[in-house]
């Protein structure tokens, strides 16, 4: 894989934790932690802005996606509630992450605590063309389930 430097300030309340890494060397997306201090409880159908204490400064043309970490939500029903969330190159505040509990069980979040990954991509912003009219396809204007469920095995 293409490595990216990315400049990143670590606020003071994220003092003593490690920086963002992949957990493998293939690995897409690098965890995020909770910065906070103490412990939070979070309820079942609650949610709550998780501070991570970085700020980072993105090249032109790329962007961060925050995701879920997959554990988390099978396990215990812990998601995003924007997901992917979108940071993009020109925003310079503090990474915060959105969790939500969409599980039965109250889920403790302690400090350090990998609560979402990061994935850094290139983007490509569009320009419009104004048409008065759009090549014809297959699938035409069928929209949601109009594919079908099952596949043709």
């Amino acid at each position: 894989m293409n490595a990216l430097s990315i400049p990143v300030v670590q606020l003071s309340h994220g003092e003593g934790l490690p920086l963002p890494n992949y957990a493998t060397p293939q690995s897409a997306g690098m965890d995020l932690l909770a910065a906070i201090d103490g412990t939070i409880k979070l309820a079942p159908g609650d949610r709550i802005l998780i501070p991570t204490a970085l700020t980072i400064a993105l090249p032109t043309g790329y962007e961060a996606q925050v995701r879920p970490r997959s554990g988390l939500a099978l396990k215990n029903g812990i998601t995003l509630v924007n997901t992917p969330g979108t940071i993009d190159a020109d925003y310079r505040g503090e990474i915060g992450v959105i969790l939500i509990n969409l599980g039965s069980d109250t889920f403790t979040i302690e400090r350090g605590a990998r609560i979402a990954q990061m994935v850094i991509a290139p983007c490509i912003q569009a320009n419009w063309t104004l048409s008065t009219s759009l090549d014809a396809t297959t699938r035409g204007q069928g929209g949601f389930g109009s594919t079908g469920v099952n596949s043709e095995i």
